[in-house]
């Protein structure tokens, strides 16, 4: 899946992988590294937590009309959870992502799934 911010006219993720169910949402990246694939899109969700984690992670939160509504740069791993109000759903990130993106609060964004 490809991920873009189409406000920005960048994309935060070229290979980044689904978790659409409730185990590939729970697991999310715990005992991973980005290898093979560069971001995880978890959905629904609005809060995460970082158990288990092997490295920092940028996480962006967005609504259900795919708006960013927060974002985290650089979450350490272990912290016990990290959440925004009014979210549909969270992009797992590996760190500046959100800087080269420069992605911000309210901008639109796009997933592509690869066929």
């Amino acid at each position: 899946m490809i991920i873009r911010n189409t406000t920005r006219g960048t994309t935060l993720a070229e290979r980044a992988r689904p978790a659409l169910t409730i185990w590939s949402r729970t697991r999310g990246l715990m005992f991973m590294r980005f290898e093979g694939f560069d971001g995880m899109m978890l959905r629904p969700a609005n809060a995460i937590h970082m158990c288990f984690m092997r490295m920092p992670i940028d996480v962006i939160f967005f609504d259900k009309r795919l708006a960013i509504v927060k974002m985290v740069p650089e979450l350490a791993p272990w912290r016990l959870f990290c959440g925004a109000l009014g979210a549909a759903g969270v992009l797992e990130l590996p760190v500046g992502a959100i800087a080269r993106s420069r992605s911000q609060p309210g901008d639109q964004l796009e997933f592509v799934m690869d066929s």
